[in-house]
């Protein structure tokens, strides 16, 4: 019996795939910026990549 996994930012379950640009760029950032690859949902991976995409220039090279 596994026990479901939640996000460790809103709580939801883990389980839906990376469908957007968005949520990719989530994924990449949380690899190798926040080290938290596969704790967060796919809705908070993609605000992750797209307020990176807005705000943090610095890895927008």
């Amino acid at each position: 019996m596994s026990e479901q996994k939640s996000c460790t930012l809103c709580g939801k379950s883990l389980d839906e795939e990376k469908s957007s640009l968005f949520a990719v760029a989530g994924e990449w950032l949380s690899e190798d910026v926040w080290k938290d690859s596969g704790e967060l949902c796919n809705q908070c991976l993609e605000n992750r990549g797209r307020l990176a995409m807005m705000y943090l220039h610095d890895r927008n090279r």
